[in-house]
């Protein structure tokens, strides 16, 4: 009882970083006034995490009996994720919007699964990376006097 006790500790905090993570992605994009914002990518962040997690767990309950490979649930993560990053698109006539934020969601999925994996400097440095790119988009959006983000 104790090492299930020990693991849904382990795993919470999983999940806590995974949420923290996914909200530091939705916050660039509620700024810019998209509707994937801070609970749309928390959420998949976090979701994604909890599906690596049970995964995980359902494989070493298992593994004697059967082979179960935890990477099966998080290549459906991405097909799901893919469905809603879908949803985010909009095509009106020759302008694309909500490409930039499907990204950001499917990004906030990968951050989600590595968090969830336990590889935490990775999903941090991945982040961290990802908000490098709004920045430096930003900045040169302001320099060029041009709206990078109106086709995003």
């Amino acid at each position: 009882m104790e090492e299930i006790l020990r693991d849904y500790g382990a795993h919470s905090v999983k999940l806590v970083v995974a949420l923290f993570l996914g909200i530091l992605l939705g916050l660039e994009r509620q700024k810019s006034g998209k509707t994937a914002g801070i609970k749309t990518h928390g959420l998949v962040s976090m979701g994604s995490a909890l599906f690596v997690i049970v995964s995980i767990m359902v494989s070493d309950m298992f593994v004697v009996s059967t082979i179960f490979d935890p990477l099966r649930m998080a290549s459906h993560v991405i097909v799901g994720v893919g469905f809603i990053g879908g949803g985010a698109i909009m095509v009106r006539g020759e302008s694309i919007s909500g490409l930039t934020s499907a990204a950001n969601l499917w990004l906030a999925a990968g951050i989600g699964m590595a968090t969830g994996f336990g590889f935490y400097p990775l999903a941090i440095l991945v982040t961290v990376m990802a908000l490098m790119v709004f920045l430096i988009a930003s900045f040169i959006d302001k320099k060029t006097g041009r709206r990078l983000g109106d086709q995003e």
